[in-house]
């Protein structure tokens, strides 16, 4: 897959907000070649950003609209860190310890639900194989290793660094969110917070 180019985040941009485009109108908002536009479009399909659908009208030949899809709308300026920050303040900020766990708890869950959908395999192996890939498609590099007993889910950069900066109890977070996806409790056994080179999650020995 092409890697996208700045260039491609201004289509997407831009059908986030005129909807449906062809591209003879992303070439008159764009002011580029039409050559140009099925270049960026074209990439951004292959990343799964953008869809097409023939349309007829008349006689005449189909055109061809061009609209963001789920993943383009979620990914297309959606910059929530700061929300992000502002919230975690306040979920912080709960003086009872049990109940700010339990809140942790319920967005740990919530999270590993909506990714539910992504997860695939039987093992715990498996299931931290599409971990990787889950992540992997937002930017984030995880790995699994499985030379051991058992296996190890690995995080070699952390998918909350504005957060986890301010609050190791975004690590907490994270730890109840994998043990939900993997079906298996965790524990965090380096941290970078902590000068490890990763994250590194292993399965809790019962």
């Amino acid at each position: 897959m092409k890697k996208l180019l700045p260039s491609d985040g201004v289509v997407s941009d831009l059908l986030r907000e005129q909807g449906e485009m062809t591209i003879s109108a992303l070439v008159s908002h764009l002011d580029v070649t039409a050559t140009a536009v099925r270049q960026r479009l074209t990439r951004l399909m292959k990343a799964g950003h953008v869809q097409r659908k023939a349309v007829t009208e008349g006689r005449g030949r189909p055109s061809h609209r061009y609209s963001l899809t789920e993943r383009g709308r979620r990914e297309a300026g959606s910059n929530f860190a700061d929300l992000a920050v502002a919230l975690w303040v306040e979920i912080r900020s709960v003086a009872d310890s049990e109940t700010r766990r339990g809140l942790l708890q319920r967005i740990a869950k919530r999270m590993a639900e909506s990714y539910s959908g992504h997860l695939k395999g039987k093992t715990t192996a498996e299931k931290m194989k599409s971990v990787v890939a889950l992540f992997g498609d937002r930017s984030v590099p995880f790995s699994v290793e499985t030379s051991g007993q058992l296996p190890v889910l690995t995080a070699k950069c952390c998918p909350y660094p504005s957060l986890a900066e301010q609050d190791r109890s975004i690590c907490a977070m994270e730890k109840m969110m994998f043990s939900e996806m993997v079906g298996e409790k965790l524990h965090l056994s380096d941290c970078r917070l902590d000068g490890g080179t990763c994250c590194t999650f292993k399965i809790s020995v019962r």
